[in-house]
């Protein structure tokens, strides 16, 4: 059967028996798989979206206030998140503040609800300890072992949380390096001697404040020597001065550079 053309003919070419072998085998040859995307693992974050499990891995930590007749018990509970693999994390679910002083009990109640919905929310929750920080008490506040100030007794839960979160590692803590240490040991040393040498004989030395009565009041606080102000830097009264200038036996910190 002939094809009637009706155009006109611009150019030609003639299909060997080996060109229509091969277009017969392209044709006939299976289609290319689709590439497959890189399957990526599922992260998960904290969201309050996130049911609780029936165990939580926790910490209860004790805080002995003078402001208070019994200890407080703080247990803050922790959720794992992606457990096995790379991205294992644990984040802070739920907080629980115990005590036989049931005056307080209002407020001890709300501060764990709260803090537990923040906890649950998601995020970073660190800016939680700084606000418990800033909390002072009007009748003033109290020096715990070690010599570190605490305005309030909301400070010391807010203090117990950083702890925690520093634990979990939420809160990298800035540790001193050895040089530092050494240093603040070295000037330690020096002051403590000046302190023996211009001490008369069979003098006594202060390690801590007295009441009306002479007993001894908060002599945990006296772990550095005595006559040791309070540094702003870190809130412990281990700020000495030394050669005209006042430096923190505890966190290094110095008004001289």
């Amino acid at each position: 059967m002939g094809i009637k053309i009706s155009k006109k003919i611009k150019g030609f070419s003639v299909q060997t028996a080996e060109d229509k072998a091969k277009a017969e085998q392209a044709a006939a040859a299976p289609a290319p798989a689709p590439a497959k995307e890189p399957q990526r693992a599922e992260v998960i974050q904290m969201h309050e979206q996130i049911e609780r499990p029936d165990v939580l891995v926790g910490s209860t930590y004790k805080i002995k206030s003078p402001l208070f007749e019994h200890a407080l018990y703080v247990t803050i509970n922790d959720i794992v998140l992606n457990p096995g693999t790379k991205h294992e994390s644990r984040r802070p679910f739920e907080i629980f503040i115990n005590s036989k002083n049931m005056d307080h009990f209002q407020w001890v109640v709300a501060i764990t609800r709260i803090m537990s919905a923040v906890f649950r929310k998601g995020g970073d929750v660190t800016f939680i300890v700084e606000e418990l920080k800033a909390v002072f008490d009007p009748r003033g506040g109290y020096f715990k072992s070690g010599g570190v100030y605490m305005p309030s007794i909301v400070a010391e839960i807010g203090a117990v949380v950083e702890d925690h979160l520093k634990l979990i590692g939420m809160i990298v803590d800035d540790n001193l390096s050895d040089e530092q240490k050494q240093l603040i040991a070295e000037k330690r040393a020096a002051y403590e001697a000046g302190l023996k040498k211009n001490s008369e004989p069979g003098d006594a030395v202060a390690t801590g404040s007295t009441d009306g009565k002479g007993e001894a009041k908060s002599a945990e606080a006296g772990s550095f020597p005595p006559g040791a102000t309070m540094c702003h830097k870190c809130n412990t009264q281990a700020m000495i001065v030394m050669d005209g200038c006042q430096t923190c036996l505890s966190c290094g910190y110095s008004k001289c550079g």
